[in-house]
């Protein structure tokens, strides 16, 4: 500390600690006076990267093609489903769940329009469609259709014939995507070209218009997934029943996140409460840290909530890490404020505490400065939650940091020093056991170290970044219940959709060459419908009589009619579109493919054989609005000669692999399908997923260096020492290649939440670096003898990090309470990150500074 901020802290802290704990229980009341406001986000918006390209292509089409969400209701009968006790309690649930605000459509097999029930030409077709609901209709020959027509096939009734769906078409939220897109582009602008001062206020307006629309649309969606909830439990008795679907799992994931933080805020409480009254064994020492936690989190949720900045499930755990952190700086203060009592038992209170914490400060500021270092790297991820987590982290560090050295000193002030022999540790404490070993085993220590680096180096490289969504959640929760009834018996959860652009070159034709082009140049010449002798005399096996006697299907009066540039509906471009849904079924992991290959496999069935350019124009012209709606709106956009071919991907197939999938798809296309690169576009949820998944691999695991790099530096200016910063990285580079090395050979992906372990491990295991070898050099002062300074660093600093790593280790161990297995496998990973972390300050850290003498050839330099 310099002289003049030592003075103003002796005067507000030492001289006056009433005033200072004032000040911040104030701070603290008005924060805590905005957590009324304290609001959550678990959208699918809060998983994607910041401004990818690819997230407003995908609104783009989910606007064009105007598919909104789906909420999905798997129903199961305890009796066969094709009975009328079964089908009317189905018509009941669908008939309640239709009149949910906001649901669009419900669709099941009760309303789908029977095609091969029997097989039905065209003209039949526009007599009247035929449903499940029909007096006539078999059922035999119904099932058969849904379990086996191109429509149907696992769509809506799984091969088990009892298990089938309610598909909730959700209403789509025009506004949402106008104000969500208005403001990413301003802030992608702002990113790369800077904006105008006219344009910063549009962009804060926006924004602004955006919170608020998107809090009001997050609260009518949940309690639309509530009311669909409430009709399914009513008919439970009668069926085995599951709600699934994207809207459905971002309701839970806030409930998640409550829960995790109550039982986690409230499980971690208890903890400190215990382990310090362990430790120290007096109330004082369990008060005061604990308050110290708890305002540090309050101040921050406090803070939070006034700016409106939402928790997501991953920086959710920010909560957790600010109690255990704040803690874990708290125990180095008591620590040296009890070593200082029974050294000098005759200083008074004052001197106590100054004392203490001139002795702490620059330590307990260079460990905060770099676990901000390491928290900081996840700023650079382009993924909003892990960014958003990283500046929590940062800030709540800053907020602790001070916390404590005003809180501490300031409540220790208003109390009388007490009785040193009652503060006074073991004569032999547990760390000795360590130090004693590196003693007498320090060779044995360096094998260790070479064997985990080894296994570790092994294990990274097996590191796989791609992971299944459905294991994120527990076996007995409804979201995994539910996709896996989904995927396993109605055609997979997570979808792709391919969007397809004209071939260039025809294209360019079509838009005007083609009709200056001569025969052998016109890619539609084969298949011109006007080359047969008169086509308005065709009566084919698609129709009994003339369906078009008062409208000519291609009379530009027609409203049916498509315009002439639509490609993809002339035998050519179908034909294209049926060898890709052919190849993608053939695909293990794609369980339902849907295009308007489609339509041109049922026109077949219904034709009777192959058709033409023609009578496809017949076929299209005449279809009812209904089949229409199903067949070719959701996969064509004739105005821009688009067409769309939408799959499913199987979560529980234990091969999937999202980052090689879709180039494994797209190489097929190019090499194999004569798809042009230029004309393909892959959209949809395993898109976004899987752009945040590289994102999290290029943006974390190859930036460790730097991160190590920058902690490097701090050191070189912490202890004016290049040799002493390479002997304090080692032991935290090899804790965090153990973890990360461990991840690998067990098999366990990097996901949105196992990827920050590696900051965290860099970030908290250096602390104990820091303060160890801060002690160790206090200590070789002393008398010059290396091992002499190591055990009583052992004996001093080194019992303050058993108790914090014991603290961290447990407190992290709590998260295995938590439904989300990305919540376990974070909280468990980062215990045994923080495990090997104090084994390496605590043996490894202290033979090399045995072996390279650090601090002799220091001052021999001098």
């Amino acid at each position: 500390m310099s002289d003049r901020f030592l003075s103003f802290y002796r005067g507000l802290v030492i001289e006056r600690p009433k005033l200072a704990l004032v000040i911040v229980f104030l701070i603290a009341a008005v924060m805590a006076a905005g957590l009324p406001n304290f609001k959550l986000d678990a959208s699918a918006d809060a998983l994607t990267l910041e401004a990818d390209r690819d997230l407003d292509y995908y609104r783009e089409i989910i606007k064009r093609y105007g598919t909104g969400d789906l909420l999905v209701v798997t129903y199961r009968p305890h009796d066969e489903l094709f009975q009328a006790n079964s089908l009317d309690n189905l018509k009941k649930l669908r008939d309640e769940l239709k009149e949910i605000e906001g649901v669009a459509n419900a669709l099941s097999i009760l309303d789908v329009p029977l095609l091969y029930s029997p097989l039905q030409n065209l003209t039949q077709i526009n007599q009247g469609l035929r449903t499940l609901e029909t007096n006539d209709v078999n059922f035999n020959s119904a099932r058969q259709e849904f379990l086996t027509s191109p429509i149907y096939k696992n769509l809506i009734l799984g091969p088990d014939e009892q298990t089938t769906v309610i598909a909730l078409s959700l209403e789509v939220d025009e506004k949402f995507i106008e104000l969500v897109r208005a403001r990413d582009a301003l802030r992608l602008k702002r990113k790369q070209l800077g904006l105008s001062p006219e344009e910063s206020l549009e962009l804060e307006k926006v924004s602004a218009e955006f919170l608020e629309y998107s809090t009001q649309a997050a609260q009518r969606s949940r309690v639309r997934v509530q009311s669909v909830r409430d009709i399914a439990e009513k008919y439970k008795g009668d069926a085995e029943i599951f709600v699934g679907g994207v809207t459905m799992i971002t309701s839970d994931m806030i409930r998640f996140i409550q829960n995790d933080l109550v039982v986690f805020g409230s499980a971690i409480v208890v903890f400190i409460i215990a382990l310090l009254a362990v430790i120290f064994r007096r109330i004082r020492f369990v008060v005061l840290p604990l308050a110290t936690s708890v305002l540090s989190v309050v101040i921050m949720l406090g803070f939070l909530s006034w700016v409106d900045w939402r928790l997501t499930v991953i920086s959710t755990n920010f909560v957790a890490l600010l109690l255990i952190v704040s803690l874990a700086i708290t125990i180095h203060l008591v620590v040296r404020y009890r070593e200082y009592h029974a050294q000098n038992p005759t200083w008074s209170q004052a001197e106590l505490v100054l004392a203490t914490t001139k002795f702490m400060f620059k330590p307990c500021l260079y460990t905060t400065l770099t676990t901000i270092v390491a928290f900081m790297s996840l700023v650079v991820s382009g993924i909003r939650p892990v960014i958003d987590f990283g500046w929590m982290m940062t800030i709540g560090l800053l907020v602790s940091f001070v916390l404590v050295f005003v809180v501490l000193p300031a409540g220790l002030m208003l109390l009388s020093p007490g009785k040193a022999q009652e503060d006074t540790a073991t004569d032999q404490p547990i760390t000795l056991i360590f130090s004693r070993f590196t003693e007498r085993k320090g060779s044995l220590v360096l094998v260790f170290a070479l064997i985990a680096l080894g296994l570790g180096g092994i294990g990274v490289s097996q590191l796989q970044v791609d992971n299944r969504f459905i294991d994120y959640f527990r076996s007995d929760t409804e979201i995994y219940q539910g996709m896996k009834v989904i995927d396993q018996n109605l055609g997979g959860t997570i979808n792709l959709d391919i969007i397809l652009d004209v071939d260039p070159e025809v294209a360019r034709l079509i838009a005007g060459g083609a009709s200056e082009a001569s025969p052998e140049e016109d890619p539609f010449a084969e298949a011109d419908p006007f080359d047969e002798p008169d086509p308005f005399e065709f009566h084919g096996p698609l129709v009994e009589e003339d369906p078009f006697a008062e409208v000519d299907p291609f009379s530009e009066h027609n409203p049916k009619s498509q315009p002439a540039n639509s490609y993809w509906f002339t035998i050519a471009g179908l034909r294209e579109l049926q060898s890709l849904q052919n190849y993608l079924n053939s695909l293990d992991e794609v369980g339902r493919v849907d295009s308007l290959a489609t339509l041109y496999e049922v026109a077949e069935d219904i034709n009777g054989g192959s058709l033409n350019d023609f009578e496809l124009a017949v076929l299209k012209n005449g279809l009812p609005d209904e089949i229409e709606g199903i067949l070719v709106n959701p996969y064509l956009d004739a105005e821009i000669n688009q067409a769309r071919v939408t799959l499913r991907v199987k979560e529980t197939d234990p091969d999937l692999r999202r980052l090689t999938f879709i180039d494994k798809v797209q190489a097929e296309m190019v090499n194999t399908l004569g798809f042009k690169p230029e004309q393909i576009h892959f959209t949809g949820g395993l898109v976004l997923y899987n752009n945040m998944l590289k994102s999290l691999f290029q943006s974390q695991i190859l930036t460790l260096g730097a991160v190590f790099l920058a902690i490097m530096v701090m050191f070189m200016i912490l202890f004016r020492s290049l040799l002493i910063a390479v002997v304090a990285i080692i032991p935290n580079m090899l804790a965090a290649l153990v973890i990360l090395g461990g991840m690998g050979l067990a098999g366990i992906s990097l996901d949105m939440m196992t990827i920050t372990i590696a900051a965290i491990t860099i970030g908290i295991g250096v602390d104990d670096t820091i303060h160890y070898i801060h002690r160790f050099n206090r200590e070789y002062q002393i008398d010059g003898d290396y091992i002499a300074a190591m055990h009583r660093s052992h004996a001093s600093i080194g019992s303050a990090m058993y108790y914090t790593s014991v603290t961290i280790i447990v407190g992290f161990s709590v998260l295995a309470l938590s439904e989300f297995i990305p919540s376990i496998l974070f909280g468990l990973l980062t215990g045994a990150a923080m495990l090997a972390a104090i084994l390496g300050a605590l043996t490894l850290l202290p033979k090399l500074i045995l072996v390279v003498k650090p601090f002799a050839r220091a001052a021999s330099a001098t």
